[in-house]
């Protein structure tokens, strides 16, 4: 390499079958450009210095010219000697081209360009997780000693660096005309050392209290670089025009107008409506259309108002659900295919079972086919799409901050959130999803809360988080709800002989019956007595189909498939049989079923578990049928709870008012009062220690992820609890290891034989007992398993 010549300096190491690397120019300049694009998505922050673009902008530019150094460049293979690790950090030899190449800002100014290049790779304090943090490696350092670790550096090549960003500063509005400014290498590094020691005088001590909001505008900032720098680094296209535009609704009024129809007034109010809503209406209403509506209108009046180009997030509570809507999305009046991002932690799997339709693919189509899944999950974790679909966990993820996850924070300012159904019981995370709803709200979005059954607590605590009024849009006060189900009470539980029975009874009688328990084990125990029965009935594999959480993804997708095929919500041959389930289903599928036997649950859970039974109301209402609870202890949690899944209390209150009510045909408002009463702020009652809890869970989080005193502490060893708070974990059978270590092998090892190996991992409680392959780095079970029932017991 000829050191003196800026056109051989390399930022990244050959890719493929390259022979050299990305030029340094090169990968800064389209850095630059990512955070043009990036700045102007993001808009107006309310939250921080109307100088934040250009901060950002500058340290795009610069961040990686700390590559100039001789060590980086033989690290990488730009040089003739063999490659050898260089073993210090660029980002912070990058600090030295600040004084010179902006010399004209405010030392103020450099210090918040500095911050955001220092921090765009490692935590600048703390030092707790896999990487040490810049203070250890070099906070105590004399000028001498810093100077010495990072080895030789050419003079020649960093005046030639010098030169082109001068020129390339100007052009960009970020520096001013005139000749080019000198820079030697020992001024590089005596620069470097002043500077760092000034950011470390800067965020070394936790900040006062009333600098919060400095501590924020500083994790923006490294999230604005990051995420620059990763979009350049993919060398995939961002999307810049958004495909929720006017020509949605005017494509939503045609279908309509087709079948005799208009707006729905809660459609048409939710389209007129500016800040954060509540859209509350009936299963089959529009509730969808509605939100999109609302969408719609505040993104242009965001836009207006200097707040960028808003992304919209639809979040969904699960994975199948999401899948779903992204079809919705895609194929329905929006006509937004390939612009809808999917972003939940099965985002790879997801596309990849859309890809692999062929059922006896070979190992290269498959390879190709993860690829392709491989392109389209980095594209969405690199912030591509301006419409993601996803649950409240993946942007909730922000908070741990970092290198890693600020560049989520920041793509959440000025963004859009729709949150279909969410529920109130489980205080806990819904503590943890208000403060977060409150942070977003703080960086400028705006948010919709769609739900066919809202409760007032649930209302008022949302409308407490949030510093803004929360619109409620409803139907009209004399509008009719649809009566589609006729609510029935058992005695008896749901695997009792008498429910066997009576199940029996409606699946001879060509019925298509939904059960559903509360967890696993029941599942399995009433799929292998109702399971024969309906295949001998209607004499079809298909007649009896079992889903619950604990499949392997692959055997998952074909599952859902299957119950799709037969018993989808409009299907013009409408069939019998047993789809027996848990509460995955309560969200997930757009189904329809004759009647529906359920384990008692949560009102909320139970009003979704309804909504899959006569779900269009095109029929007389129809049986839906609770089952009375049975409760057992939990390991290591005190009291009581339903089948072992949900606290006694909420549940004790639904089954209470539902004899009440046997018999009784109903409707979603009936459900909304029930609601009310099991949430009822009455000193002494369960939902007085619901909103205790509640608010406890919600201050916590706030304290230990959204307050910003500590910005660059490092989180990264808190990323295993919050991901088993949420998610739990994931392992494969131990009978799947050896076709686990041979995907992957697929490609040499990389990350597309993955993908195809994670089609084998299984979700498990977090709690359950796994062994850790180190070799593989994956958790191994011995368990029950078989591709229709799923996962049995484990024996570990």
């Amino acid at each position: 390499m000829n050191m003196h010549d800026r056109h051989s300096l390399r930022a990244k190491s050959p890719r493929g079958q390259r022979a050299t690397g990305e030029l340094l120019t090169d990968h800064s300049l389209t850095t630059l450009h990512r955070a043009n694009t990036v700045a102007a998505r993001i808009g107006r922050l309310p939250i921080a210095h109307h100088r934040f673009a250009l901060w950002l902008r500058a340290a795009a530019l610069l961040h990686d010219t700390g590559k100039v150094a001789y060590g980086l460049q033989r690290q990488i293979g730009n040089t003739p000697e063999p490659a050898e690790i260089w073993g210090e950090r660029h980002e912070v030899l990058s600090l030295g081209f600040l004084p010179t190449i902006l010399a004209k800002l405010p030392r103020e100014e450099l210090l918040w360009i500095a911050t955001g290049i220092v921090t765009h790779h490692r935590p600048l304090t703390g030092g707790e997780g896999r990487h040490r943090a810049l203070l250890a490696l070099y906070g105590r350092d004399s000028a001498e000693d810093f100077a010495r670790k990072f080895g030789r550096i050419d003079a020649n090549a960093v005046q030639d660096l010098t030169n082109w960003l001068h020129t390339t500063a100007v052009t960009a509005g970020l520096a001013s005309p005139g000749p080019p400014p000198t820079l030697t290498a020992e001024r590089l590094l005596k620069d470097t050392h002043t500077l760092f020691g000034e950011l470390m005088d800067r965020w070394e001590w936790p900040l006062d209290s009333e600098e919060d909001a400095d501590g924020l505008t500083a994790i923006l900032l490294q999230g604005g670089v990051t995420m620059a720098d990763r979009m350049a680094s993919a060398h995939t296209p961002v999307h810049r025009d958004h495909p929720l535009t006017p020509a949605y609704r005017q494509r939503l009024e045609e279908r309509l107008r087709t079948h005799g129809h208009g707006l729905r007034p809660q459609q048409t109010e939710a389209a007129h409506t500016t800040g954060h809503v509540f859209i509350r209406a009936w299963t089959g209403s529009g509730k969808t259309e509605a939100a999109l509506l609302w969408a719609l209108h505040n993104l242009h009046d965001m836009a207006a108002a200097g707040q960028g180009t808003p992304r919209v997030f639809y979040l969904l509570p699960y994975l199948a659900a999401i899948n779903a809507m992204v079809r919705r999305l895609e194929e329905g009046e929006l006509q937004a295919t390939g612009q809808v991002g999917v972003s939940h932690s099965h985002a790879a799997s997801y596309y990849l079972s859309r890809a692999l339709n062929d059922d006896c693919a070979s190992d290269a189509e498959s390879l190709a086919a993860a690829r392709k899944s491989l392109a389209q999950e980095n594209a969405t974790r690199l912030f591509r799409e301006l419409i993601r679909v996803g649950t409240p966990y993946q942007p909730l993820r922000g908070a741990l901050a970092g290198p890693a996850h600020s560049s989520a924070l920041l793509d959440a300012a000025n963004s859009l959130f729709i949150l279909d159904e969410l529920h109130a019981y489980d205080p806990r995370r819904l503590g943890m999803i208000l403060a977060m709803m409150s942070f977003w709200e703080h960086l400028g979005g705006r948010i919709a809360i769609v739900s066919a059954t809202l409760p007032d607590a649930l209302q008022e605590a949302i409308q407490t988080a949030l510093a803004q009024h929360v619109q409620l849009i409803q139907p009209p006060k004399d509008t009719v709800f649809p009566r589609r189900h006729r609510q029935l009470t058992r005695d008896n539980v749901l695997g009792s002989d008498a429910a066997i029975t009576e199940m029996s009874g409606r699946i001879e009688a060509g019925e298509a019956l939904l059960v559903v328990a509360n967890n696993r084990p029941n599942a399995r125990a009433l799929y292998r007595k109702l399971g024969g029965i309906a295949r001998r009935v209607h004499r079809e594999r298909d007649a009896a189909i079992m889903l619950h959480s604990r499949y392997r993804r692959d055997h998952r997708a074909a599952i859902e498939d299957r119950i799709r095929a037969r018993y989808r919500n409009g299907h013009p041959d409408r069939k019998g049989g047993v789809l027996v389930a848990t509460q995955t289903v309560e969200v997930s599928l757009d189904v329809d079923f004759d009647t529906i036997h359920t384990a008692c649950a949560p009102m909320d859970a139970l009003c979704q578990r309804f909504g899959r039974v006569n779900r269009s109301g095109a029929r007389p209402p129809a049986d839906v049928i609770v089952h009375a609870p049975k409760y057992l202890p939990r390991h290591g949690e005190p009291g009581l709870f339903a089948d072992g899944v949900y606290p006694k209390e909420p549940v004790a209150l639904a089954w209470q008012i539902l004899r009440q009510h046997s018999g009784e045909v109903i409707d979603e408002a009936m459900i909304g009062t029930w609601l009310n009463q099991i949430y009822s702020n009455i000193p002494g009652s369960w939902g007085n220690a619901w909103r205790d809890e509640l608010n406890q869970s919600k201050d916590q989080f706030t304290h230990a992820f959204l307050t910003w005193s500590e910005p660059f502490r490092d989180r990264s060893t808190l990323k295993n609890d919050f991901d088993a708070m949420f998610d739990g974990k994931e392992a494969i059978l131990a009978a799947d290891r050896p076709e686990y270590e041979y995907r992957l092998t697929i490609d040499d090892g990389r990350r597309p034989g993955r993908l195809l190996a994670e089609d084998l991992l299984i979700p498990i409680a977090g709690n359950n007992r796994t062994t850790w392959d180190e070799q593989l780095e994956v958790d191994i079970i011995e368990a029950e398993y078989d591709e229709e029932n799923g996962l049995g017991a484990i024996r570990n």
